[in-house]
């Protein structure tokens, strides 16, 4: 089966195709296919999952998958939320490349964020990640899973590994940030690999897949 994902970050696919290997299925990115990425004016991740996945759908003509997420910190009530690929406002890269901006991007998001929660006694926090999937744009039973991994907004970044907020999320649990962990850990415990999990089990039993 082949199934478009509605997005363009490299990091999602990579993450969302090892977590899918066991149905077989074919994760294919919507930029690959030539679909513009969907607009995304909703406040909440299920909301703007929704708008992506159909959205994929119907330029492809076929099944599609979005993931929405970020990161949700309580004493920023919350920020930056659904905002999260772009707290910072667009920053820009001077050569243009594609990953010369994503790394400026979350240069920028991070710094930002590290501003606002200097002080902050409250450091919890919390990655989490809505999927959802549909056969079809007019699918009435979507299948919907979400996967939160709490954690503390560390005092300074610390590890090379992931993207985004990675380097500054500490995971209590493991002693580690995000993105000092390698990739199988991370696949196992983080946000999209648990809502990867809720997905698969749905897509077994709605889809009959596998």
């Amino acid at each position: 089966m082949r199934l478009v994902l509605a997005s363009g970050n490299p990091g999602k696919l990579a993450e969302l195709q090892a977590l899918f290997a066991p149905l077989g299925i074919e994760l294919v990115a919507q930029g690959g296919l030539g679909i513009a990425e969907a607009e995304e004016p909703h406040p909440t991740f299920i909301e703007n999952a929704f708008a992506k996945a159909r959205h994929a759908a119907a330029a492809s003509r076929g099944a599609a998958i979005a993931d929405d997420s970020g990161l949700v910190v309580d004493a920023l009530d919350g920020a930056p939320g659904v905002a999260s690929a772009h707290y910072a406002g667009v920053a820009t890269a001077a050569d243009g490349d594609r990953e010369a901006q994503r790394r400026a991007q979350d240069a920028a998001n991070n710094a930002l964020l590290l501003e606002r929660m200097r002080g902050a006694p409250d450091r919890s926090a919390r990655f989490v990640s809505t999927l959802v999937a549909v056969r079809h744009a007019d699918d009435p039973e979507p299948l919907v899973a979400v996967g939160r991994w709490p954690g503390e907004i560390a005092l300074v970044p610390r590890g090379s590994g992931g993207f985004g907020y990675d380097s500054l999320v500490h995971i209590p649990a493991l002693g580690r940030t995000v993105a000092e962990l390698d990739a199988a850990s991370k696949n196992v415990a983080s946000h999209r690999a648990l809502a990867a999990r809720q997905m698969l089990a749905l897509m077994r039993e709605v889809w009959r897949l596998g």
